[in-house]
Formats: C-alpha cells, sequence, structure tokens
C-alpha cells in the first residue's frame, strides 16, 4: 500500500519550504501539482525531478479513482497546490477523502499558508477565529454577510485583487464601517505591506491605492461593546 503527502509550498519567498516537504518531494514515486508551470519553478529551483502530473479543480473529479488505485498498488504521491497548503482553498480535500475511504494513508506535512501571518499580523484577537476563504460570488452571498455580522470570532478570508474594494463595501454595509480591519497583501514577497483600520479606513486606503497582488483580509468580530 503506497500513501499521500500533502506537502505546502512557499506562498511567495521560496525559501518558505521545509527540508522534510523537500525529501519527501524527492522520495516520491510522482508529484501532483495543480499547475505544472507554477509549480515547475519551485521543482527546478530545487532540482527535484520526478514525473508530475496535473490536478487541479477542472480534473480532480476525473482522476482521484485512478489516483487511489496507483497508491494501493503501492506508489507513494505527493500533492502540492500552486502555493500553500493543499486543500485550503486549493485542491486537495476530494483525493483526501477518497484515500481515507479507501483505507490509503494521508500525511498532511506542515508548512506555508497564506492567512495564519495574515491573522497574526493583524493585531486582531486570535485565540478563536473562523477562516471563510472566498465568500461566494453571488448565490448565498447575502445570506453569509447576514450569518458573520453576528459572529464573534475574528473573520479570515480571502480575496481577489478585483473584488477588495467591492468586498470591503459589502461588508461595510452589513458590519458597520467602524469594524475594526486588516489587509496583508504579498506576504513574505518583496512589496508585502499590511493596512490596517476600521473598515472604511481600509477601503479609502485601497480606493486611492488600486489593489495589486495576493490579499488575506482580516476582520474583527462583533462585541458587546
Amino acid at each position: 500500500m503506497g500513501k499521500l503527502y500533502l506537502v505546502p509550498t512557499p506562498i511567495g519567498n521560496l525559501k518558505d519550504i521545509t527540508l522534510r516537504a523537500l525529501e519527501v518531494l524527492q522520495s516520491a514515486d510522482c508529484i501532483l501539482a495543480e499547475d505544472t508551470r507554477t509549480s515547475g519553478k519551485l521543482l527546478k529551483h530545487y532540482e527535484i525531478s520526478k514525473p508530475v502530473l496535473s490536478h487541479h479543480m477542472h480534473n480532480e473529479h476525473r482522476t482521484v479513482s485512478q489516483l487511489v488505485q496507483r497508491m494501493q498498488n503501492g506508489e507513494t504521491l505527493a500533492l502540492i497546490s500552486d502555493a500553500g497548503t493543499p486543500a485550503i482553498s486549493d485542491p486537495g480535500f476530494l483525493l483526501t477523502r477518497a484515500c481515507i475511504q479507501a483505507g490509503v494513508e494521508v500525511e498532511c506535512l506542515p508548512g506555508a499558508t497564506a492567512f495564519v501571518p495574515a491573522l497574526v499580523n493583524s493585531g486582531l484577537p486570535n485565540d478563536r477565529f473562523v477562516f471563510e476563504g472566498f465568500l461566494p460570488q453571488k448565490k448565498g452571498l447575502k445570506t453569509r454577510l447576514e450569518l458573520l455580522a453576528t459572529e464573534p470570532r475574528t473573520m479570515v478570508f480571502y480575496v481577489s485583487p478585483y473584488k477588495l474594494v467591492k468586498t470591503l463595501t459589502q461588508l461595510i454595509q452589513h458590519l458597520g464601517e467602524e469594524r475594526p480591519a486588516s489587509v496583508s497583501r504579498e506576504i513574505t514577497k518583496l512589496y508585502e505591506e499590511t493596512v490596517r483600520g476600521s473598515l472604511n479606513e481600509v477601503k479609502q486606503h485601497f480606493e486611492k491605492h488600486p489593489p495589486k497582488g495576493e490579499f488575506v483580509l482580516v476582520v474583527g468580530g462583533k462585541t458587546d461593546k
């Protein structure tokens, strides 16, 4: 019986990968990558030469069963996403579930993920928090925002630069403009930046400075004050 490794990869700085992650990638029979071109740069940088297969949201439903079969036949596969930890707003859940159901061992290595440094760096309470990932685009968005308006825990979102100002506007409408917030962009990269303030202050900042890069939005929960 083989095994599935979920291997976190750097979210920006190529040095943010563990020695153990490199060992697993070097020893795997095959590497499953969300985008083989993106992952190819990382693998080339660390001189890792292994067979690489594409495994992404558009083909994972079709390929899961045959991948599980390969592991049942003794192969060790390593799954990586474009950046961060697989299955966190990236492909990985379906394959992980299928492996567990088939009795294939699954091991997730610790490593890079964008929302943890953004949460810690926000200065907002992080003893309890809720990770919301990407908000629904249309269907269910209003209902989700209405529920989050009374959420007492700190909330963490992934947001596209093209939707950041719109998302901040929608949150203001449901949570109020004074709710504390923090926006981190390009974490671990050259132009890393964190902007803190009220939802309204953060929105005004990005109205003046058009959003560029990858964003994590952290919003304070509802308090009794």
